[in-house]
């Protein structure tokens, strides 16, 4: 960390120097190129990086994201609403690039940095565990050494994807950053993410096939390409297990609480890198995440999917800004049989402000990280809303199970509305996605 954070090696080149882009809300915007340092020796990890502050002033803190390419940095960014908000706040902009080599004519890196890890198993060859949340930790020192348009202040990191995970894993080791807001991206350490005997078989099953099978580490899977590469199942044991302290938020939890770190994760119900819902709810049911019913890469969602949610927008201006409302933290859970009908209760603590209550069930769901795990979606039909109890202070759900099933997954949302300034934003959070098995 002493070497990210030194702004001496990070060998910039300026591609468009401090300048004021016109708009309704004006800003001043700086374009880079940095080093991120070597993926492997004699091999430069070069990513340009877009600082934009506001017009007359430094920015205090600001919003990093890696969702961008050098194609679209070269160009005058134009503030979308949130943004506009946090300018007008004193927060700054920086963007840079967390993608996939080949989407900007790097083939030839992608692919050797593949070829090193799938020879060495050292995480500092793959990109996806070194360049990617390293290339974030490296913006915010180039931001940082900016002293002239940048003062100290919060730095929240967010994004859907490569963006989700990758930030998730730089906050585990850049005490700089103190929020995280990311979608359809890992979050625990399950035992499918730790190539148990459970993947090993699912592996084999689908003939050694990756398409389909989610039983990946941080990300896609990569099993098939390690054995192909000479390595054993007991090789993508052992590394795996040395390396989750690294990569997963769940393994860090006291510290991060300690920092006072803010967190909102939207993993999806059926995404492939989202394929353990129910360890996860089982396991870490304190941590706040919004399933969206059958969203994911390439997923549409239910018909009674939230449309309205805009939790990124209020978890980012809450978090920067305060607010008079917090969002909401996760609830617990009670279930219980009466007969062949399942009780659900959801319980938040007292005055927590959600103001509606929904449940999605799905019947006999496929094997987590299976193929029809991520393609079977909830049916229509498996949707209600629930009975607020305000005597109780509770939200009530029925579930009717057919004759045959022997588990029910299900999830709730609940609704609260955030206000800043005269705006008001939607929010929602899940309840733990949870297992119940028939006896």
């Amino acid at each position: 960390m002493d070497a990210i954070r030194d702004p001496k090696t990070l060998e910039i080149a300026v591609l468009q120097d401090w300048h004021v882009v016109d708009a309704p809300i004006a800003t001043r915007q700086k374009l880079v190129s940095i080093k991120v340092g070597e993926i492997w020796a004699g091999q430069d990890y070069r990513i340009p990086v877009k600082l934009i502050v506001p017009v007359d002033r430094k920015a205090k803190g600001f919003h990093l994201t890696g969702g961008h390419s050098p194609a679209k940095l070269e160009k005058e960014s134009r503030l979308d609403p949130l943004e506009q908000e946090l300018i007008k706040g004193d927060i700054g902009l920086v963007y840079t690039v967390v993608q996939e080599p080949g989407t900007y004519g790097q083939h030839a890196l992608g692919h050797e940095s593949e070829e090193r890890f799938g020879r060495s198993l050292n995480p500092h060859h793959k990109i996806q565990y070194w360049a990617w949340p390293a290339t974030l930790m490296r913006a915010i020192t180039t931001a940082q050494a900016e002293t002239g348009h940048f003062a100290p202040g919060k730095i929240a990191v967010s994004g859907y994807s490569k963006n989700g995970a990758s930030p998730s894993m730089a906050i585990l080791h850049d005490t700089r950053m103190t929020a995280v807001h990311a979608g359809a991206s890992p979050i625990w350490d399950s035992p499918l993410r730790r190539c148990d005997t459970d993947a090993r078989k699912l592996h084999e099953a689908n003939g050694g096939s990756q398409r389909g099978f989610s039983g990946g580490h941080f990300g896609p899977n990569f099993n098939q390409a390690l054995l192909d590469a000479g390595h054993t199942w007991e090789d993508l044991q052992r590394f795996t297990r040395d390396i989750a302290d690294e990569v997963f938020i769940s393994r860090q939890l006291t510290a991060l609480r300690t920092r006072g770190v803010d967190m909102l994760f939207h993993p999806g119900t059926h995404d492939m890198v989202a394929f353990d819902l129910a360890w996860g709810g089982a396991h870490h049911p304190d941590i706040p995440v919004y399933l969206g019913a059958n969203t994911g890469h390439g997923k549409k969602g239910h018909p009674q999917l939230e449309r309205d949610e805009q939790n990124k927008n209020a978890f980012l201006l809450n978090h920067f800004f305060g607010a008079v409302e917090p969002l909401l933290s996760p609830p617990g859970v009670e279930t219980e049989f009466q007969g062949d009908t399942l009780k659900v209760t959801v319980r938040f603590k007292p005055n927590s402000g959600e103001e509606t209550g929904r449940i999605w069930w799905m019947l006999d769901r496929a094997p987590d990280g299976s193929p029809n795990y991520i393609r079977e979606l909830i049916p229509d039909e498996n949707s209600e809303a629930m009975t607020h109890d305000a005597k109780r202070g509770v939200w009530t759900a029925s579930i009717r199970p057919a004759t045959n099933a022997s588990r029910i997954d299900f999830f709730t949302n609940h609704r609260k509305t955030i206000h800043h300034g005269a705006r008001a934003y939607v929010t929602y959070l899940s309840c733990p996605y949870t297992r119940v098995t028939r006896n």
